[in-house]
């Protein structure tokens, strides 16, 4: 198949093709297209006039290689491949299945012969002894789910029909979901049950096998009540109420397992809180974003979109996707709502809202926590509105136009 090629990741890999001395590791949620990734890539390397016979893929999950579970089959398979002259670039899919496999790569890495391309599912791959021994030696590429400037690019690609008006293409990018497979299913009941069917596989392999979860139920309201309240300033005595109250006794240190599980499994974000008076991190309230908003209406039967956090998650994602380190900004008693920190350590701030138009206390809402930072990074009010305006040099901007033209804060 032709795959849509995800242009924002390729050419922050593209670099590094030829790389011998670096692993490059691909990680994101399940089904985000990291396989289809390194797919485009080795086409890109045939058209650069690499052989194909030094083109090697391994699928970990597949019903061929699923068997290899530990370093000594990895070291045989790759062993197997014939001897060719050139650079070999070897492409292993799901590596995290193997008990030890870093020691491996990082020998066949040593001897300057091999580009090695890995992808993973789950933050275990990147967490282990082994792996921190290869420190340096390799640079992780986090993919997430569509964008919404992918997700019309991808339609457009692929001959989908996309709504003239702005409002409602948004409203199907939210109901629908950045996963890059249901852009080909047609049916909203469709795309839903793919969506559920991530959520239980990254469940029974990203979870189930490293996490001994006694009861699953209790799993699940945990989930559960995280994603329903994405976006929402969260505690761990919070959650423990809201379980307890239908009757499940659960301690904290259950509950922080448990998302713990969650962000490993990349299904959820944990967005710190940042006091930018004293200059440190706070604890205790936090924020999380989901993945993909998908996952919110996977699991609830309610259509109606709360357009507060949703635009705030899909702020956050947009902004993870284009290489920025996230917070949340407090400011005395008032809070912005991100804080951007670029690669070159610049930084802006993003208020986000669905309108300012209703009144001038919302207006100022919005504004005073932007007001009262007092440096001179760019400084941005986020909203739906068509009719933009401009107040103390912080700029109100359009979040559908600014993402569709892929803008950078």
């Amino acid at each position: 198949m032709n795959w849509y090629p995800r242009e924002n990741y390729l050419k922050k890999i593209r670099d590094f093709y030829h790389a011998t001395d670096i692993i490059k590791v691909i990680t994101g949620v399940r089904r985000c297209g990291k396989s289809c990734l390194m797919e485009i890539i080795a086409d890109e390397l045939k058209m650069g006039g690499i052989l194909e016979e030094n083109i090697i893929f391994f699928d970990l999950d597949s019903k061929e290689y699923n068997k290899v579970l530990k370093a000594d089959q990895l070291d045989k398979l790759i062993q197997r491949i014939p001897n060719v002259p050139g650079t070999k670039y070897l492409f292993i899919d799901e590596v995290q299945n193997v008990d030890g496999f870093e020691m491996v790569l990082n020998g066949f890495r040593g001897t300057g012969e091999w580009s090695i391309f890995i992808t993973g599912s789950n933050s275990y791959l990147l967490s282990g002894e082994l792996m921190t021994k290869l420190t340096g030696r390799y640079i992780e590429f986090e993919m997430f789910p569509l964008s919404f400037e992918e997700y019309e690019d991808i339609k457009k690609f692929y001959g989908k029909e996309i709504a003239v008006d702005r409002q409602e293409e948004l409203n199907n990018y939210i109901l629908e979901g950045g996963f890059p497979r249901t852009i080909l299913l047609d049916s909203m009941a469709a795309k839903r049950r793919y969506v559920q069917s991530i959520i239980t596989e990254i469940f029974e392999k990203d979870i189930r096998r490293r996490l001994k979860i006694r009861n699953k139920n209790t799993f699940e309201m945990v989930q559960k009540y995280i994603i329903n309240n994405f976006g929402a300033t969260t505690s761990l005595k919070s959650l423990k109420r809201a379980i307890e109250k239908s009757g499940t006794p659960i301690s904290e240190a259950t509950i922080a397992r448990y998302i713990k599980a969650l962000q490993d499994a990349k299904i959820l974000y944990e967005c710190q809180r940042f006091d930018m008076k004293s200059k440190k991190s706070l604890s205790g309230e936090k924020k999380y974003y989901i993945a993909d908003i998908s996952f919110y209406f996977a699991q609830n039967t309610d259509n109606r979109i709360n357009f507060g956090p949703v635009l705030e998650n899909i702020t956050y994602l947009y902004a993870k996707s284009h290489d920025y380190s996230v917070s949340v900004g407090r400011i005395g008693k008032l809070e912005c709502d991100f804080i951007l920190r670029d690669n070159e350590m610049n930084y802006s701030y993003v208020q986000v809202s669905y309108t300012i138009l209703l009144s001038k206390e919302t207006e100022d809402r919005e504004y005073k926590p932007l007001e009262s930072i007092k440096d001179n990074y760019p400084k941005y009010v986020a909203t739906m509105d068509s009719l933009l305006q401009k107040r103390g040099g912080i700029e109100h901007i359009n979040l559908v136009d600014f993402m569709k033209n892929g803008k950078e804060f």
